[in-house]
């Protein structure tokens, strides 16, 4: 997509919400980004004003590179919805749900397929959702009927607090690309199904603005 969002644009976005926390005109969880940007910003050079955004509860940045206004966008935050954004003008779908929007986004490709439009479906995740079962059904039933939908793992290495690799005792994860340590730190591994990168998630904690870590 065409658009002037800038990466100083997201930071400052998210600073902002921050303090809006910190001021407590938020009383709701909020899932803030960093780490990610620059990626992200490139992805959706890809992405068409027509197609379709599923992701998770840390979707400010997609919101924003998607069309929503920074205006519509904090409001929404303001009325407590940071990790539940959803937007029909924009098809942004998001959930706090882990994995939920994952067979809503197979659904939605589906339904283009059927009715041969030439949009898709990008749908972001996290590693340690890439891991459920759920994501591996709806991967291989969208690879198999060549559904036109693009997986986007995000993988910061955690899960909340917990690290994911350490909890599988598995340094590969399941859709984790075997020769992704061999690009350059922040590069993304890009296939038709799947876009696969690694970041680090240092500003801000799993959930909150940093100071005290919200847990849940």
């Amino acid at each position: 997509m065409k658009t002037n969002i800038t990466k100083q644009d997201l930071i400052n976005f998210e600073d902002e919400i921050a303090n809006c926390f910190n001021n407590k005109q938020i009383r709701a969880p909020i899932h803030l980004q960093d780490g990610n940007l620059d990626q992200l910003i490139e992805i959706f050079k890809e992405v068409n004003e027509d197609d379709w955004i599923c992701t998770n509860w840390r979707s400010h940045s997609q919101c924003l590179l998607k069309g929503v206004s920074s205006q519509e966008l904090k409001q929404a935050i303001l009325d407590n919805k940071s990790i539940s954004l959803c937007f029909a003008k924009h098809k942004i779908v998001s959930s706090a749900i882990v994995g939920g929007t994952i067979p809503i986004a197979t659904g939605l490709a589906m339904d283009i397929k059927r009715k041969k439009q030439t949009n898709k479906v990008w749908c972001f995740l996290g590693e340690m959702t890439s891991t459920l079962g759920i994501f591996h059904e709806n991967y291989e039933y969208s690879f198999n009927h060549q559904l036109p939908i693009t997986y986007v793992v995000e993988d910061n290495g955690k899960s909340v607090c917990t690290n994911t690799r350490n909890t599988w005792n598995n340094h590969q994860l399941p859709k984790e690309p075997e020769d992704i340590n061999l690009y350059e730190e922040g590069e993304i591994y890009k296939s038709k199904y799947l876009y696969y990168f690694k970041y680090n998630l240092d500003k801000y904690p799993h959930a909150g603005p940093g100071g005290k870590r919200i847990q849940f």
